[in-house]
């Protein structure tokens, strides 16, 4: 994740931060970069009524400044542009002094690379961070969150982000990352990949001779993911889905949603014991 230091001359009187986090990078291929109007458009411009609701992503949601995002270095500098208004040249202004990324990536020479790039160095700070490491995660987000005196972060960008982890940690770890990032966020915006991204990344590794990732024949969390990741998010981690901005060009879902504000617990869904995973897998194949 990102830690950003404030320097005393853009200090406001009560700075709030937002963190921007990049969990298990792919082993093969890039985080997608689509365009950024998607993600800041007014819901009024889909034809939703409720638009001065729930236009939130250019109104009251970022009068706090305070995020978590899983993006790549590219998307967060442009994110941060487009959000405080900001011209290809411009590197402060007095928004800036509210606006503040924490973002990490598993990839130390990635972390490296984005700290010296990186044009906005006040307001963006990279660390290495592996999100799934419970105590590492703990530590570093209270400790940043301290600084402002607060416990949640205001939203979440998770983009290109879930297919990772799912491979990476199968379906009882996307359930936990999803679980650990909305108890993190007020809102969370969410850009799962679809199915066939999955079945793409196994046959690269498989041209490049490696071995499948250990977990993707055995995931019973599978088809469409977005509707996955939407039950998952809702059912069991007490969001609400607020608002789908649409499609990107990677034919990718941008779903926003909300905490209901609950501090109930939800226990491990069926799905995810091995009898349950098990019934799923035979009624997929069967389909």
């Amino acid at each position: 994740m990102i830690f950003n230091s404030v320097p005393n001359s853009c200090v406001p009187s009560r700075p709030v931060p937002c963190v921007r986090c990049l969990t298990a990078r792919p082993l093969v291929g890039r985080a997608a970069v689509f365009g950024l109007p998607a993600l800041a458009s007014c819901p009024a411009q889909l034809g939703d009524p409720q638009a001065a609701e729930r236009g939130l992503l250019d109104t009251h949601l970022w009068e706090r400044r305070v995020g978590i995002a899983l993006l790549g270095e590219d998307l967060s500098v442009a994110l941060y542009k487009h959000f405080l208004s900001l011209r290809d040249g411009e590197t402060c202004s007095d928004a800036s002094r509210e606006l503040h990324l924490l973002c990490c990536d598993i990839d130390p020479v990635l972390v490296e690379r984005a700290e010296k790039e990186c044009p906005f160095p006040d307001a963006l700070t990279f660390i290495t961070l592996d999100f799934m490491n419970q105590r590492t995660r703990k530590v570093l987000l209270n400790s940043f969150l301290s600084q402002f005196g607060r416990s949640v972060f205001d939203i979440g960008f998770c983009m290109s982000v879930t297919m990772w982890i799912h491979l990476n940690h199968g379906d009882h770890g996307l359930w936990e990352f999803l679980a650990h990032l909305s108890s993190l966020c007020r809102y969370l915006l969410v850009e799962p990949q679809p199915w066939k991204c999955y079945r793409a990344a196994a046959r690269r590794l498989r041209k490049l001779g490696l071995h499948d990732f250990d977990h993707f024949r055995s995931l019973a969390i599978r088809g469409d993911m977005a509707n996955q990741i939407v039950q998952i998010l809702t059912q069991d981690h007490g969001m609400e889905l607020v608002c789908c901005f649409g499609n990107t060009s990677w034919d990718r879902s941008l779903l926003l949603f909300r905490a209901k504000q609950t501090t109930e617990t939800h226990p491990i869904p069926e799905l995810l014991t091995e009898e349950g995973k098990e019934r799923n897998r035979l009624r997929f194949w069967r389909q």
